[in-house]
C-alpha cells in the first residue's frame, strides 16, 4: 500500500514555459496556495523536482 502525499503550488504560472503549466494542471492544480493529495509514487514526486519553484511537498 502506498501513501499520499501534498502537493501545494505555491508560484504563479503566469509567463513560464508551456511544458511547466501543463505539469502543474495535470496535477489537478489551478488556484494559488491549492493543495492537492496524490499517491507517492516516483511519477508525482518528479512532476515537483521538474518544476520546483512552483511546487512544494506538504508534510
Amino acid at each position: 500500500m502506498q501513501g499520499k502525499i501534498k502537493i501545494k503550488l505555491i508560484g504563479s504560472v503566469i509567463c513560464t514555459p508551456e511544458k511547466h503549466k501543463i505539469i502543474v494542471r495535470s496535477l489537478g492544480l489551478k488556484k494559488f496556495n491549492q493543495v492537492v493529495e496524490r499517491p507517492d509514487t516516483p511519477a508525482f514526486r518528479g512532476f515537483v523536482k521538474k518544476v520546483p519553484h512552483l511546487l512544494a511537498l506538504v508534510d
